[in-house]
């Protein structure tokens, strides 16, 4: 005879998803979810994406030739939706500056303003000065510019030889970019190599080994970085000089890094599964790779994001003492070399326009370096 407890019905057991369990989730997928929830980080990273692109497709992108030289210290032109009859217009049209033919009586520098007789209509997707696809494919397609080919405009004005600021400030942008990103891989993989090895072998080699990090980090930095600039002639090629001022920033950067993970690696390294390892004869190689290097990629990749925009802050910095790119190359630092003189900033406040650039990609960075550690980090 059965009894109550088998007569009363088997309540049903919840069901708990695998997506709130972690069951079927890996680490990076879990890391993704909790970095969607940041605002900022989203808008770091949509900027960080926007901006490689920009500096791949830079001629694409870039309206004007930016080493066509036009009205020196032209402003930015003027946009309007306004036909010359005062009609609305749905395509946006611009006001060239124009030489009025006269002069400045303190400077007798030549006199511009809006041609409002002749606007230059704008498109998308229009032609231009030509160029080569990731340097292979040609084409003078333009993302957006003149509607009629030969019509300059000038966004954000022209700087003393009449060159595009928005177009130089593009092109630049691979130049900035590029020295940030290799000298930031070269200084994550020295500084990560050096940290782990120093932090997990320990005895002699990391006393010697911290010893040299300390010499490193005891150099002040600037003054090195300006005496060794001046190593190489001006007469060098440009490839040159970028590839001996990428060496010189990796050379005195990697030294921070590797005790952040140095420190990391000591903590790892008394963890029961690393002394697992250890007692069945695993190698040391295959310790550090496998046990101890995933669990220090989550501070190196945030590392990499927050050692970018100081990178790039030093080369805008260094660019504008005149020991980073030189010309024909283009970077926001040689841009920001024509405001050397309060009397042109206050005359010709356009040109601080690469300072523009710059705090976009140091906020894109920042924001992106702040998310990732909010969402990497358990606690």
């Amino acid at each position: 005879m059965p009894t109550p407890a088998q007569d009363a019905p088997i309540a049903p057991q919840p069901v708990i998803s695998s997506r709130f369990a972690g069951g079927d989730e890996g680490y990076f997928t879990l890391v993704w979810r909790r970095f969607r929830r940041s605002v900022m980080g989203m808008i770091g990273l949509v900027l960080v994406v926007l901006m490689l692109v920009i500096a791949i497709f830079g001629d694409f992108f870039a309206p004007m030739d930016p080493n066509e030289a036009n009205i020196g210290f032209a402003p930015p032109d003027s946009i309007s939706f306004m036909n010359p009859d005062g009609s609305f217009s749905l395509r946006p049209e611009v006001y060239p500056i124009v030489e009025t033919g006269e002069f400045d009586a303190v400077t007798f520098q030549p006199l511009t303003g809006p041609d409002l007789t002749n606007p230059t209509p704008l498109g998308f997707f229009v032609s231009g000065y030509s160029y080569k696809v990731l340097w292979l494919i040609p084409s003078n397609i333009h993302f957006f510019g003149a509607a009629s080919p030969g019509h300059p405009f000038h966004l954000l004005g022209t700087d003393k030889f009449g060159r595009d600021i928005l177009s130089r400030g593009i092109i630049g942008s691979r130049i900035s970019l590029t020295i940030a990103l290799v000298v930031v891989m070269l200084t994550t993989t020295v500084g990560t190599l050096v940290g782990i090895s120093s932090g997990y072998l320990g005895g002699r080699i990391d006393a010697w080994t911290q010893r040299f990090v300390e010499f490193v980090l005891a150099f002040p930095q600037l003054p090195l970085y300006l005496a060794l600039t001046t190593l190489i002639p001006i007469t060098a090629p440009s490839n040159v000089f970028i590839a001996f001022v990428i060496g010189v920033m990796a050379v005195l950067g990697w030294a921070q890094l590797s005790r952040e993970v140095r420190s990391k690696t000591l903590s790892l390294a008394r963890i029961e599964y690393v002394r697992a390892a250890i007692a069945v004869g695993s190698g040391d190689f295959r310790i550090i790779t496998r046990h101890i290097l995933p669990n220090v990629l989550s501070h190196i990749i945030v590392a990499v994001t927050l050692a970018v925009p100081s990178v790039v802050l030093l080369e805008s910095f260094l660019g504008f003492l005149g020991f980073a790119v030189k010309p024909p190359l283009i970077s926001w630092g040689l841009m920001l070399q024509d405001t050397g003189s309060y009397s042109v900033i206050g005359s010709y406040p356009w040109i601080l326009s690469p300072v523009v650039f710059v705090l976009i990609t140091v906020f894109a960075f920042n924001a992106l370096g702040d998310g990732l550690r909010d969402a990497i980090d358990p606690y």
